[in-house]
């Protein structure tokens, strides 16, 4: 099980992220789901989570998971800038875009609160670098063309950092994790909907340690 989250000096919640290389996107319908699902989650060695603003609960299960764990919790599928101000109300550390929003953007660098943007051509690229970012989701990952769409995409930006998102299981998460441009990909399939729903989180702590596993298998 990891340790705390904070037991670095000096630790970034990206450092976190990075640290981890495996960032689990979650849609929580129930908020009581959020306290064991946090737990299963350490359990198998993960310190940081994604919920996404999919369902009506999400933002509370937000807050209950900043409250009850010591995972890094943030936002994903935020599109507004009042989202942005409801997730870091409820204690999201980071949030994550489906796309490039220069207002979300915006709203989150006054925050202090890290944002990774999806992106999905060059143009929008440049729109972040311009924006001040260096970390970007590549989403959807699997449907743009997969590895070798990011690996193009990554060759003139030497230094960029993406975080690929859809379609990544762990069958294919090493090809991505091997490319010096992923800090870590996202992922569902260690908290899908029906482990959930199912409240079956011996199943997730499993599934989530052998992701972890995987992921970390190249960088020993």
């Amino acid at each position: 099980m990891a340790g705390p989250v904070t037991a670095a000096a000096g630790t970034t919640v990206l450092d976190v992220v990075a640290g981890d290389r495996l960032l689990p996107v979650v849609v929580l319908d129930d908020v009581e789901a959020a306290p064991p699902l946090g737990a299963a989650l350490k359990a198998g060695g993960l310190r940081t989570v994604e919920v996404t603003l999919r369902t009506r609960t999400a933002v509370a299960a937000i807050r209950a998971l900043a409250d009850h764990t010591d995972l890094v919790v943030g936002a994903g599928t935020v599109t507004t800038v009042d989202q942005v101000e409801q997730v870091i109300d409820a204690g999201a550390r980071f949030v994550v875009c489906p796309g490039f929003s220069a207002a979300v953007v915006r709203r989150c660098q006054e925050h202090g609160v890290p944002v990774i943007p999806g992106v999905a051509t060059p143009t929008e690229i440049q729109t972040a670098l311009d924006a001040g970012l260096s970390v970007l989701k590549f989403f959807p990952a699997e449907q743009l063309g997969g590895l070798p769409m990011l690996k193009a995409l990554a060759a003139p930006y030497p230094g960029l950092r993406f975080v690929p998102t859809g379609g990544i299981t762990t069958a294919n998460l090493r090809g991505y994790l091997d490319h010096p441009s992923v800090l870590a990909v996202g992922g569902t399939w260690m908290v899908a909907a029906g482990l959930l729903a199912a409240g079956r989180w011996d199943d997730v702590t499993t599934l989530t340690a052998a992701a972890l596993a995987a992921a970390r298998e190249g960088d020993r």
